[in-house]
């Protein structure tokens, strides 16, 4: 099953490439509906970095255990004659709860130039899942990835002020 989503931001790829690696920017896409809690003593890194496998507690509004899921982060680059297309990947897989019944969980988002909108993003999501249960949880998944949508766009404004200070 796939869920594909294509739509522009208003910051510069260079942010939304920042964000993609924030794990406080990823929580804030999902929140207040989803909360993002790590299972390692370290806690979450500051910082995405490709190689990465983070094991995470979802829960619903904060309370409600969603299961774990493994973030597994990797990137990719491609040239394209509009710029070039900056890949983030997760390929982890959800070890407990609902969507534990995957057997395929790849998450990429790609970032780039927004055509004919200079400062602005070009943001595509790309889910692809399969499982014994993936078409039952379709269309849970399709809400959520409209959530996710919304929530981009909203805050992609701040990311180039927010995540250029944390970064510094």
């Amino acid at each position: 099953m796939r869920i594909l989503l294509k739509f522009v931001i208003d910051c510069d790829p260079d942010a939304a490439w920042r964000a993609l690696h924030s794990p406080r920017a990823v929580a804030e896409l999902y929140g207040p509906l989803l909360d993002l809690e790590p299972l390692v003593p370290d806690g979450l890194p500051s910082s995405w970095s490709p190689g990465d496998d983070v094991p995470v507690q979802l829960a619903a509004f904060g309370v409600v255990p969603m299961g774990r899921q493994l973030i597994h982060a990797s990137e990719r680059f491609v040239d394209e004659p509009g710029g070039q297309v900056r890949i983030f990947r997760d390929s982890g897989i959800p070890l407990t709860g609902p969507l534990s019944s995957l057997d395929v969980w790849d998450h990429q988002m790609a970032v780039s130039p927004a055509p004919d909108e200079p400062g602005k993003t070009l943001w595509r999501d790309r889910l692809v899942f399969a499982g014994p249960t993936a078409a039952i949880l379709w269309p849970v998944l399709w809400s959520a990835w409209q959530w996710r949508e919304a929530r981009v766009k909203a805050l992609a404004p701040g990311w180039a002020h927010d995540l250029a200070d944390a970064a510094a």
